[in-house]
């Protein structure tokens, strides 16, 4: 592999390559692609890919651009305002509805359209969330690939108590109630009670109550529907009982230090995400996942996550040779060796099977026709702001018994109606 200059050498350069150049090296057309992500476990994923397109289209070199996921949405705003963005980048939704607002990408509609080996090719629930988090409705990203919730557990506690996954939400508390063993220091499960509580909560909500729309057809959010109330008071009644009195505090370090270090939660909600961590502490023969379980009516409901792809930006000299890129990426081969390698799910359903048995499943469970993806508001510009500075709070008092789940999912629920009604003012 070769050697690489230090990342602030990198982002001048990035920033002063601009859009790309027809006058490349040796007469080649030449384009950048910002990896927006990047990091010691992923730049060598991308440059092997680079590594193929080149085979692929000799006449065309790419410059590969490491930004830390810290440092890129500033790095963006700052090329687009300045006018020296890439050619191509690794874009989420997270991030998506504020670069199309500054009319920073190309739509891709058609472009998908014309190419056989994408058309009708990308996960559709995954195609939905793209397309959500923009007023307009359009791709303005080459789907690659997406996470999913996942609960980790031991496979060691559950065949000493004879157990198995659970697949219903009744089976799940069961099981949770039959592996805690307090004077063991032993827990079933740990709730994430601090930053990044919510996504877990609402995860374990639907998942229970089957409720699968975020908003109704009047524009009010679906939080409070009772089926939603009920669920979380079973979740909240977890804490305690269930589950250490740290969890209050909990973060992803601590409940991964609760899970893998010190070894007393049978089992931990996170996302595939996580796989490494609990590998190297456990071995893949004391731990295992399973997806979100049923609802006790029968259906499976999960949570959209953020989708993973890649954009064409509007100001690039050379759209052709930057498309070009983007759609080997999107393909199937590399698709699905980019969502392999860093642990996901592919994007276009005609990607290899993974080999990881945690991928496996849960593909299984998102191209299941009959899942529903409850489709979370990552359009709203004050969702972040609501669910990070508001909910986080008001969710450690429902742990507490200080705040009522109803109370609390009543306030939510307005929160994010009156955010959904200003969104649909603004944008038609």
């Amino acid at each position: 592999m070769r050697r690489h200059a230090p990342m602030a050498a990198v982002l001048l350069a990035a920033v002063l390559a601009g859009c790309g150049s027809d006058a490349g090296s040796g007469g080649k057309t030449e384009i950048t692609f910002w990896d927006t992500n990047a990091g010691p476990a992923r730049t060598p994923v991308w440059q092997h890919a680079i590594a193929e397109f080149e085979k692929a289209n000799p006449t065309i070199k790419v410059n590969y651009v490491g930004v830390p996921i810290a440092q890129a949405p500033q790095k963006l705003d700052t090329a687009i305002a300045g006018g020296g963005t890439p050619d191509v980048a690794d874009i989420s939704t997270s991030g998506l509805g504020s670069l199309v607002a500054q009319k920073a990408l190309e739509p891709v509609d058609d472009r998908i359209a014309k190419n056989p080996a994408l058309n009708g090719k990308f996960n559709e629930a995954l195609a939905t969330t793209v397309k959500n988090v923009v007023p307009d409705g359009k791709m303005y990203i080459y789907p690659i690939s997406t996470n999913s919730g996942a609960f980790w557990y031991r496979k060691d506690w559950f065949k000493e108590a004879g157990l198995e996954p659970p697949k219903t939400w009744s089976e799940f508390f069961g099981t949770v109630d039959k592996l805690t063993k307090p004077e063991e220091n032993r827990f079933g499960f740990t709730i994430r009670g601090g930053s990044g509580s919510i996504a877990q909560m609402l995860e374990v909500v639907y998942g229970q109550s089957g409720v699968t729309e975020f908003f109704d057809a009047a524009g009010k959010a679906t939080l409070n529907d009772p089926r939603n109330v009920t669920a979380l008071e079973k979740y909240a009644g977890l804490y305690k009982k269930n589950t250490p009195e740290g969890d209050l505090q909990n973060d992803y370090v601590k409940m991964v230090a609760q899970f893998d270090t010190a070894g007393s939660i049978a089992i931990m909600q996170h996302n595939l995400g996580s796989y490494q961590d609990h590998k190297k502490a456990l071995g893949e023969e004391k731990m295992a996942s399973f997806s979100v379980p049923k609802s006790d009516s029968g259906t499976q409901a999960i949570l959209s996550n953020p989708v993973g792809g890649v954009a064409v930006f509007s100001a690039s000299e050379n759209k052709d040779a930057a498309a070009k890129l983007a759609e080997f990426f999107a393909a199937k081969e590399m698709s699905g060796y980019l969502a392999e390698q860093t642990g996901v799910i592919p994007a276009n359903i005609d990607a290899p099977e993974p080999k990881a048995a945690h991928i496996i499943e849960a593909q299984r469970v998102l191209n299941d026709p009959a899942t529903k993806v409850v489709q979370m508001p990552y359009h709203l510009p004050e969702f972040n702001q609501i669910t990070k500075t508001w909910a986080e709070p008001q969710f450690q008092k429902v742990l507490l018994g200080q705040l009522t789940s109803k109370q609390f999912l009543d306030e939510f629920a307005g929160k994010l109606t009156e955010a959904q009604a200003g969104y649909k003012k603004r944008n038609g």
